[in-house]
């Protein structure tokens, strides 16, 4: 399978996660701050995958619990489409339901103990393990 990149896409902050090259465990990788353009934001997130010699990128896509796709969902679909024309030929880029990741990753850091203004630091690099530890489990 190789390596995978996972992306948490979200207004203010974008969660990585890889895997390992196995493709059987993901772990937080980085969190990058939206630039304000989505082009460099993208650029940056193409960089991750390169430098982790993933040949896979899976965007989470936001559902609200009922499943239904709102403006976020819409938006993360768009960002995909132009993830899909900038990325390197052989490096696939699809989506996979994020729904629970981020409140399941901020339980996850409740219950270590991790204080407040850290969880903020790293619950998006976490939620995107996390999602990617499902896309994961689903594609072994």
């Amino acid at each position: 399978m190789g390596r995978v990149l996972g992306v948490d896409l979200g207004s203010r902050r974008i969660g990585l996660a890889v895997s390992d090259p196995s493709g059987t465990l993901a772990s937080p990788l980085a969190v990058l701050e939206r630039t304000g353009d989505r082009d460099a934001d993208h650029r940056a997130i193409l960089d991750a995958a390169r430098e982790a010699e993933a040949s896979t990128v899976v965007v989470g896509l936001p559902r609200s619990l009922s499943g239904r796709e709102g403006p976020a969902a819409r938006d993360a679909r768009a960002e995909v489409a132009e993830l899909r024309e900038l990325a390197d030929e052989g490096l696939v880029v699809e989506l996979y339901d994020e729904r629970f990741t981020t409140v399941t990753a901020e339980r996850s850091l409740v219950e270590a103990g991790v204080r407040r203004d850290a969880r903020k630091r790293v619950v998006d690099k976490v939620a995107a393990a996390v999602m990617l530890q499902g896309w994961l489990e689903r594609h072994v």
